[in-house]
């Protein structure tokens, strides 16, 4: 094999998600609950907030119009779930139903899922689903061990 025959690979790591809306703020307010994070603000329709392991960011559906075909629609994902890892998924759950109230959209209640997982499905104010979970068997661990992040310390 010679130099020229040499296949290329590269790194590739998830580096954020960005979510869509038509109500920047509301959902930025929202996952600074869930994140405790907060937000850096890139410009008035755009703002980021940096987790240890991705930036999860949220922006106005203008910032992708140019986007040809169809373009994004805000507040119309009903095919994905985002999963936070967290420390204590029950303790946030308290938390979030403090700071959110009536508003927080309940799902799953904290649940103890097959694979290990304490996990609490919601809803963010656009209604995309979100996951928080908690690996709390050893199963749970033992598959997040071969995730990143890797388990969180405590």
């Amino acid at each position: 094999m010679t130099d020229h025959d040499t296949v290329r690979t590269t790194t590739v790591q998830l580096a954020s998600v960005r979510l869509l809306t038509e109500d920047v703020g509301g959902l930025v307010r929202f996952y600074e609950a869930v994140t405790g994070v907060t937000a850096r603000w890139l410009t008035d329709d755009f703002a980021e907030m940096v987790t240890p392991s991705a930036t999860f960011a949220v922006s106005h559906v203008d910032r992708v119009a140019f986007v040809g075909g169809t373009p994004p629609r805000a507040a119309a994902n009903d095919s994905a779930i985002t999963e936070f890892l967290v420390d204590d998924v029950d303790l946030l759950f308290q938390q979030l139903r403090a700071e959110l109230g009536d508003a927080l959209q309940v799902v799953q209640p904290p649940t103890l899922m097959p694979w290990g997982n304490r996990s609490v499905l919601l809803r963010d104010p656009d209604g995309s689903l979100i996951n928080l979970y908690t690996p709390v068997t050893e199963q749970g661990l033992d598959l997040q061990r071969h995730r990143q992040p890797q388990v969180l310390p405590g």
